[in-house]
C-alpha cells in the first residue's frame, strides 16, 4: 500500500505532505502534520524571521530523536515556485540554498523534515551585507535561568547606549538570543567586529555573569557567541520549532517579559495560543534599523587599549590581527615546555578526551551520542555512580562538545577533574552512551576529502586577491 499523503491548500497552492502521520516528537506524540499546522498557525511571525533569506535546511528526516544533517544545497527535485539564490562559502564553494517568502514555500521545508528554520543574516537581494546583529547567550554547564535572564537585560542595556533596539527571545534550547536589525551598509566582519565589542561591553558591565572569551577553559556564566556573526553561520529562528522532547519553540518576548519568563512555557502547543491573544512581540522589528557606527567605535576604542581580534572558529581561514588559535593552557611561551600525557581512551574506542594531543589537564571522556539529550542523560548516570567526584566539579569543567561528522553532528562530553583531589579522581571508564557517528563509513575516503577541503579552504584567501 503507497503510503498516505495530504494535500494542503496554502497560499494558493497544492503542497503535498507526505507520511504526515509520522511521529516526529515521540515524547509528546505530534506527528509531522502537527508539525505543518504549528507553521501554519504561526505563519505570520515565522515568516518575519526568514522571509526573502537564504536559509540552510537542516533536516530531521527520522524525526526530533533521531540523527539530522545540513543541507545547504536546494533539493534538484523541487517545484519551480521554490525560490533559490547562490551563496559562496568561506571555502571558496557556492551551492544555490532555498529562499522562503511565504506560507507554501514555509509548508514545502517542513516537509522535508526541517523541523527548526536557519536562515542567514541576509537578504537575497543583498548576500553581501547582513541586516541583522546576532547576539547568543549561551550558558556554561550548570547556569540556571535566572542568570541567562539577567545577562539579556545588560544586553539590552548596551544596544540601546549603543543606538540599537534589542529584540529577545528564548532560543527553544537551553539560552536566548537577541536580535537587533542593522542598516545594510556593513559587511559580514564588520558586523561581526561589533558583536565582539557587545560581547566585551556586557562582560565589563556584568563580569560575574558574563563572558566573551572563546576557548571553554576560559568561560565562566553565560557566553556571548559573537561568533555566530561570522559568514555562513545560522542561529534557529524565531518560532522555530526545536528538536527537544517537549517540542520547545524559540519564541520572541517583550522585554517586560524576561524577567519572569520560563522557557518550557512555549511549546508546539502553546506558542500558537500566545500568538493569536498576544501577536508577534517582533511585529516592529523590520522598522527597526539601526547604525553599527557607535559600536564600531566602541571596537576601535577596545583595540586601541589593546584588546584585538578575538578567535574566528577553526572552519575560517587564518584572519589578520587574530590570535593563535590555541588554547590558553596549550600555548608554549619561548622554550617548549615538555610534560603532559595523551589520556587514555575508553575501553574499545581508539581515541581519548584529547585524540592524539598531551594535556596536563586530567581529562576523561563520559559519553559520545547523536543528540545532546542522550549525552547529558549519560553524564547523570556518571554523576549518580561518582555523587562526591560530581559534587567538587564546577560549571566550566564540564565540556559538550558539538562534533561534526561528515554529514551529521553529535556530541561528546568531557569532564576536566582537576577540582576533584588526585587520589579521589576514577580512572576512565567505559563510555556511558557510546555513539560511532563513522559506523558504515569509509573514513578513509572522507579523511581525503576533508583533507582535500582544508587545502581549499587554506587556498580560498590567495583566490580571491
Amino acid at each position: 500500500m503507497p503510503a498516505r499523503k495530504e494535500i494542503l491548500e496554502v497560499a494558493g497552492r497544492e503542497v503535498t505532505v507526505s507520511n504526515p502521520d509520522k511521529v516526529f516528537f515521540p515524547t509528546t506524540g505530534h506527528t509531522k502534520l502537527d508539525l505543518v499546522r504549528y507553521y501554519l498557525a504561526a505563519a505570520e511571525g515565522a515568516l518575519r524571521g526568514i522571509a526573502g533569506r537564504p536559509m540552510a535546511l537542516k533536516r530531521f528526516v527520522h524525526g526530533a530523536e533521531g540523527e539530522f544533517f545540513f543541507q545547504k544545497r536546494a533539493p534538484a527535485s523541487r517545484p519551480d515556485w521554490i525560490e533559490t539564490v547562490e551563496l559562496s562559502f568561506p571555502s571558496g564553494r557556492t551551492a544555490e540554498e532555498i529562499v522562503v517568502r511565504d506560507a507554501a514555500q514555509l509548508v514545502w521545508i517542513v516537509n522535508l523534515g526541517c523541523i527548526d528554520l536557519n536562515p542567514h543574516p541576509v537578504r537575497a537581494d543583498d548576500l553581501d551585507h547582513p541586516d541583522e546583529l546576532r547576539v547568543d547567550l549561551d550558558p556554561v554547564p550548570g547556569i540556571e535561568w535566572p542568570q541567562i535572564r539577567d545577562v539579556a537585560m545588560v544586553t539590552k542595556e548596551v544596544l540601546e547606549d549603543f543606538g540599537l533596539v534589542g529584540w529577545p527571545k528564548t532560543s527553544g534550547s537551553r539560552g536566548m538570543h537577541v536580535y537587533a536589525r542593522v542598516e545594510r551598509d556593513w559587511t559580514f566582519p564588520e558586523v561581526r567586529r561589533a558583536a565582539l565589542a557587545v560581547a566585551r561591553e556586557v562582560e565589563r558591565r556584568a563580569p560575574d555573569l558574563a563572558t566573551s572569551r572563546w576557548w571553554k577553559e576560559e568561560r565562566h556564566g553565560v557566553f556571548l557567541d559573537y561568533n555566530q556573526n561570522a559568514k555562513d553561520r545560522t542561529v534557529a529562528s524565531q518560532y522555530s520549532v526545536r528538536p527537544t522532547p517537549d517540542a520547545r519553540v524559540s519564541t520572541p518576548l517583550r522585554w517586560s517579559e524576561v524577567p519572569g519568563c520560563d522557557p518550557d512555557a512555549f511549546t508546539i502547543d502553546t506558542v500558537p495560543a500566545r500568538l493569536a491573544d498576544i501577536g508577534d512581540p517582533t511585529e516592529g522589528i523590520d522598522d527597526a534599523a539601526g547604525s553599527l557606527g557607535p559600536l564600531l567605535e566602541l571596537a576601535a576604542q577596545h583595540e586601541a587599549a589593546g584588546f584585538g581580534d578575538a578567535p574566528w572558529p577553526p572552519q575560517y581561514a587564518k584572519q589578520e590581527g587574530e590570535p593563535a588559535r590555541v588554547q590558553p593552557s596549550k600555548r608554549r611561551r619561548g622554550t617548549p615546555e615538555k610534560g603532559g600525557v595523551v589520556p587514555p581512551p575508553a575501553p574499545g574506542k581508539r581515541t581519548g578526551p584529547t585524540g592524539r594531543r598531551r594535556t596536563k589537564a586530567p581529562l576523561i571522556e563520559i559519553a559520545r551520542a547523536s543528540t545532546q539529550d542522550e549525552a547529558m542523560q549519560g553524564f547523570e548516570r556518571w554523576k549518580a555512580r561518582h555523587p562526591e567526584v560530581a559534587a567538587s566539579l564546577q560549571p566550566a569543567d564540564v565540556m559538550i562538545d558539538p562534533m561534526r561528522g561528515r554529514s551529521t553532528a553529535w556530541y561528546r562530553i568531557r569532564v576536566n577533574l582537576r577540582n576533584v583531589p588526585e587520589d579521589e579522581r576514577p580512572p576512565q571508564e567505559a563510555l556511558e552512551v557510546d555513539y560511532d557517528p563513522w559506523e558504515g563509513m569509509d573514513v578513509e575516503a572522507w579523511r581525503r576529502e576533508e583533507q582535500e577541503r582544508q587545502r581549499q579552504r587554506k587556498q580560498a584567501p590567495k583566490d580571491r586577491t
